[in-house]
């Protein structure tokens, strides 16, 4: 993906050595699976806390996203971060370890089904009545905007739905250094490509999976993932480098 450097929980190899049976039945796996958290790491954070035999490589792995969420961390380390890849300290005290990795597991469990959430954004949606238009049609977007500037707490998202009653902290989370929902705001939007003259239509998106409110509700879970991020970060330990 991209030129990016990714480090997951687990990562596979083909298996070569694979064989079939005479049925044409494989008797191995295809793919065999490689930790991503090495042995050594194990043992370098078990030997760090009395009593931490129990401590698993996914402890270690949901600490690293927890770490990467914290404002000591990221503030102390902020210049470093700009440059290069981050380097991942272990905690003095094992209760901060492991408020970290129960935090990044929460996290973890929250971005990745950040689209199981609209009905939870707890903001106010308006939506005009719906007369003899299709459901895609009435749910599509152009370009969502704010009313007027400096006024973040309502969402025009087309002519007929406003989404209100948003808090300012939503705003807090931010992403490659713009807020979540300003992103979905940003790049859900009708565009024209100034040298092909391509037209992007992320309504198409909706009709291929015959979701009309696809965008709708995609915006209204970013909102509640951007709110529980903030509400599970203000609960990271305080942290000294």
């Amino acid at each position: 993906v991209d030129k990016g450097q990714y480090f997951p929980l687990y990562w596979y190899e083909e298996n070569k050595e694979m064989q079939g049976n005479l049925f044409g039945e494989e008797n191995t796996d295809r793919w065999i699976q490689h930790d991503g958290v090495t042995d050594w790491m194990l043992k370098e954070v078990r030997s760090r806390f009395s009593g931490a035999k129990n401590l698993t490589k996914e402890d270690i792995f949901y600490y690293v996203y927890g770490l990467l969420h914290s404002p000591d961390y990221r503030t102390r380390f902020a210049d470093d971060l700009r440059k290069s890849l981050p380097r991942i300290p272990i905690t003095e005290r094992v209760d901060d370890f492991m408020a970290l990795s129960k935090a990044g597991r929460a996290l973890a469990d929250l971005h990745l089904h950040y689209e199981d959430h609209a009905h939870e954004a707890g903001v106010q949606v308006e939506e005009d009545r719906r007369a003899s238009e299709d459901e895609y049609a009435y749910y599509a977007v152009e370009k969502m905007r704010f009313p007027s500037k400096g006024n973040r707490s309502t969402i025009i998202y087309n002519a007929r739905i406003t989404i209100g009653n948003i808090p300012e902290e939503a705003y807090d989370y931010v992403v490659n250094g713009k807020s979540a929902i300003e992103w979905i705001m940003e790049r859900y939007a009708i565009t024209t490509d100034k040298k092909s003259g391509i037209k992007n239509d992320p309504n198409l998106w909706s009709r291929e999976q015959q979701k009309p409110r696809y965008i709708l509700d995609l915006l209204l879970s970013i909102i509640h993932v951007s709110l529980e991020t903030q509400k599970i970060v203000a609960t990271l330990p305080k942290l000294n480098f």
